[in-house]
């Protein structure tokens, strides 16, 4: 039913930096999980609008609606206009302490009346555990308790409520000048009256603002990139500093296919791309929470001799992500099955240790110094390398056809060795830089003679492949090569031809490159803001600046995206991903320093 699902881009996103909610337009949450980001589902029905859950909120009358987030804030205020009135729903989630791990969390849902009268309509459907959960409802006057198994919900405000099957129901008038609303909480309940929800509202105002005002971002594309920083801001978890890939699971990256995955944990590879982002815009806390994060997380395995890490966590470093598929939720527009946990977690991606080690190696060139302990973990781990780095992989795309000698997991086991070289003399800590060294460079003669291929006169995905890769538009910035080699930019128009459709760009052609799943999928969002950079780089300025300025257009009505573009422009995949906002910060970073100090100059926030 097109109604029972909207459009993926038709959201905007709160959170308190524990979880996440998504809003529709239409004013209904129809994604929320509690406590934190990758727990069961509360409101779910964006995956099954009869079985998921949801918390509708909105006018009586047909209206038109409208949504923006306050300016600098994370706030997100829905719109309603009719000619009886105009009434305005601020949705937030209060942050309190959000480095310290908390079972309590509040959506709040304040209603504002801006001119005239109108009728609203509440319904509160919460289904726990992924709707597999059965609850008891009790109601008093504004107040409301909801008791399942695992979690207790409380419903408190200034609105009246009913009890209604089990959910609970408000109809109530909002008229100028009014300020009310209802807050959804776990684990304890607070005293919601008028003077509370003003005085929430306005701490979560000032909380962001003063957040942003650390930005240093100077550059054309401004508003741009202040969304994004402050999406990503929204999708790390606090107290610890993880990045998760993106708050939502099971968003088809295909309508009606199959190709619908869990997306609520933190990437080793996407969040370290982070690190740019966040020190390229001067969010120092922010990537040094990441960094420690990440040792603590190499140093799980770094005293073993089996595999050093795991390409996938959830937000508290712990990696039990059995994958599972919830067979009685429909998924969203019948995009089955929906699956949570992730079975990619357990897949080789050799790839993952260049990322890690670049972003080490920037953060330490930006004053976040690696101290011995860290060091231990980072020579055990090249170690480890030196021993495995010539083994087949899953690939940075997670393809579930077999292992392959991938070329960009070769390229980013180059700048793993690269980088920790470069540490190592840096600073004169103890490596074995000899066998460090001989390693490096066969990885190099591997890549210019295995991934080459003289007919198609390009790199290609995989060894003795004939098959166009995007992740490789990462060559010239992780200065593997150089964007003005004749290599490069003879691969480079290779891409042109085969993987750019006007500004968009695929990653791969899976007809050419089976990938062990059904369907098609669309354009890569994150490849496209690559695409931008490795043309900047590349000499083409004008090309670059327009593929970005038009890839901007496919953002939707807030400025987000999700992972993927559809053929008429829809999103498509989980919402919003991280690593498209990360691509577009650095993206648009480095194409700022292009345009200053002219194309083919290296960045300064390139490795």
């Amino acid at each position: 039913m097109p109604d029972t699902y909207p459009p993926i881009a038709d959201h905007g996103l709160i959170g308190d930096l524990q979880t996440a909610a998504l809003v529709a337009m239409d004013g209904t949450v129809d994604w929320f999980c509690c406590p934190r980001f990758d727990s069961p589902s509360v409101f779910a029905s964006l995956l099954d609008g009869e079985k998921g859950g949801r918390f509708a909120l909105h006018p009586v009358d047909d209206c038109v609606t409208k949504q923006m987030y306050l300016p600098d804030t994370a706030v997100l205020v829905t719109r309603f206009l009719s000619s009886q009135g105009v009434a305005e729903v601020m949705d937030f989630m209060p942050i309190e302490k959000p480095g310290i791990v908390s079972d309590h969390h509040r959506l709040a849902r304040a209603v504002r009346g801006v001119r005239g009268a109108l009728d609203f309509d509440a319904l509160i459907q919460p289904r726990f555990d992924y709707g597999r959960e059965k609850h008891t409802t009790k109601v008093s006057g504004t107040d409301a308790v909801f008791e399942a198994p695992s979690m207790t919900l409380h419903l408190t405000g200034t609105i009246p409520l009913e009890e209604h099957d089990g959910d609970v129901r408000s109809r109530f008038t909002v008229r100028a000048g009014d300020f009310t609303g209802v807050v959804v909480e776990s684990a304890e309940k607070s005293t919601i009256g008028h003077g509370e929800m003003i005085k929430v509202f306005t701490d979560t105002v000032a909380f962001w603002k003063s957040w942003l005002q650390k930005s240093t971002y100077r550059g054309r594309w401004r508003e741009a990139v202040t969304r994004s920083a402050m999406t990503l801001k929204l999708m790390t978890y606090a107290p610890t500093g993880a990045l998760v890939a993106a708050p939502t699971a099971g968003l088809p990256e295909q309508v009606g296919g199959e190709r619908n995955w869990d997306y609520r944990y933190t990437w080793v590879r996407d969040a370290s791309f982070s690190v740019y982002s966040l020190l390229g815009l001067g969010f120092t806390e922010e990537a040094a929470a990441f960094c420690v994060w990440l040792r603590n997380v190499m140093e799980q395995h770094a005293g073993g001799d089996g595999f050093p890490m795991k390409l996938m966590y959830r937000v508290d470093g712990s990696s039990d992500l059995d994958e599972e598929i919830l067979d009685h939720f429909e998924g969203y527009r019948g995009s089955a099955p929906v699956r949570i946990g992730n079975g990619a977690a357990d897949q080789l991606q050799l790839d993952i240790f260049g990322e890690a080690m670049d972003s080490i190696r920037f953060a330490d060139r930006s004053g976040l110094g690696v101290g011995d302990r860290g060091w231990n973990d980072i020579s055990a781990m090249v170690n480890w390398l030196c021993e495995h780095w010539d083994e087949p992989d899953e690939g940075i795309w997670e393809t579930r056809g077999g292992r392959k000698a991938f070329t960009y997991s070769r390229v980013m086991e180059w700048v793993a060795f690269d980088r920790a070289i470069r540490m190592a003399i840096d600073h004169g800590r103890p490596a074995d830089l000899d066998r460090w060294r001989t390693e490096r460079d066969e990885i190099y003669r591997w890549i210019q003679t295995k991934g080459w291929n003289d007919t198609l006169q390009a790199f290609v995905q995989s060894e003795g492949s004939d098959v166009l890769d995007a992740s490789l538009l990462l060559m010239p910035l992780i200065n593997f090569v150089s964007p003005v080699d004749e290599k490069w930019q003879s691969t480079l128009r290779a891409m042109d031809r085969v993987l750019v459709s006007d500004s968009l760009v695929y990653r791969y052609d899976p007809e050419a490159s089976p990938d062990g799943l059904r369907g098609s999928e669309g354009t890569f969002s994150l490849c496209t803001f690559f695409y931008v950079d490795a043309l900047a780089r590349s000499g083409r300025l004008d090309e670059a600046r327009l593929v970005f300025e038009k890839m901007l257009t496919y953002a939707n009505h807030l400025g987000l995206f999700a992972e993927e573009i559809g053929l008429t422009g829809e999103q498509l995949g989980n919402f919003p991903q991280a690593f498209t906002h990360l691509a577009l910060i650095n993206a648009a970073m480095n194409l700022d320093y292009q345009l200053d100090h002219g194309a083919g100059n290296v960045n300064v926030v390139s490795a």
